[in-house]
């Protein structure tokens, strides 16, 4: 009997002590998992890269800061997806491990980007403008991040990767960041241009607590199902 039938007959094979993990069509698991998670990642790059391109040319007619921070957090997003890349090609745990470490890092300097540019935006209370483009451009973010999310969610439940996953619960928590730049629109076009940096806040808030989840799911070594 063949090796590939082998593999299906006994789902505690030791050379694949992941079940769902077998060979198809004569391609060794690890080169099939490094090729569907290099599939996710760059999908979700392009995904992302766009979202973030649009949103930057609305960011230049608005001067929003909700929805700049928006932007740093979406683009520091879509560049998580190149050591996750390098991870895949390389086929390394190890390598996915750290992806995730970096991960989190970027998530974390994004809310630290974030936070400075509210606190700025409060000092010298410049409120933004074309409130209709900036609406639109935080139901872009929702749009594309939430896309993003789902493309990562389920390859890493598929593929078994922390790191994906992490990426993915990270992807949709932005989709809430991201219509909070909406909430900023509405406010301030009922009068309230203060709200605009405030809301810069809150979503830097926010991306600090998606900072801590993520670090728990990495750190834990398994994604997360319940996502």
């Amino acid at each position: 009997m063949s090796h590939t039938a082998t593999c299906h007959l006994d789902p505690d094979h030791r050379d694949h002590p992941e079940p769902r993990h077998r060979h198809t069509h004569g391609v060794p698991d690890s080169i099939r998992r490094s090729r569907e998670g290099l599939r996710a990642v760059a999908l979700s790059l392009l995904i992302l890269g766009a979202t973030a391109a649009v949103q930057a040319a609305i960011y230049v007619a608005t001067g929003s800061v909700a929805l700049l921070a928006d932007l740093i957090h979406n683009l520091g997003d879509a560049l998580t997806a190149v050591p996750l890349g390098v991870a895949f090609i390389l086929r390394s745990e190890r390598g996915e491990r750290a992806a995730g470490v970096a991960v989190v890092l970027a998530i974390l300097v994004s809310a630290l980007v974030a936070g400075a540019l509210a606190i700025d935006r409060l000092i010298t209370r410049r409120p933004p403008d074309h409130l209709g483009a900036l609406a639109l451009a935080g139901a872009i973010g929702v749009a594309g991040n939430a896309l993003a999310a789902r493309v990562r969610t389920r390859a890493g439940r598929r593929l078994g990767s922390p790191a994906l996953v992490a990426d993915g619960a990270h992807a949709r928590s932005d989709a809430l960041v991201s219509a909070g730049v909406i909430l900023s629109a509405v406010v301030v076009a009922a009068g309230f241009p203060i709200a605009d940096p405030l809301i810069g806040l809150v979503i830097t808030a926010m991306i600090l607590h998606i900072t801590w989840e993520s670090w728990r799911t990495v750190r834990s070594g398994r994604p997360h199902s319940h996502h």
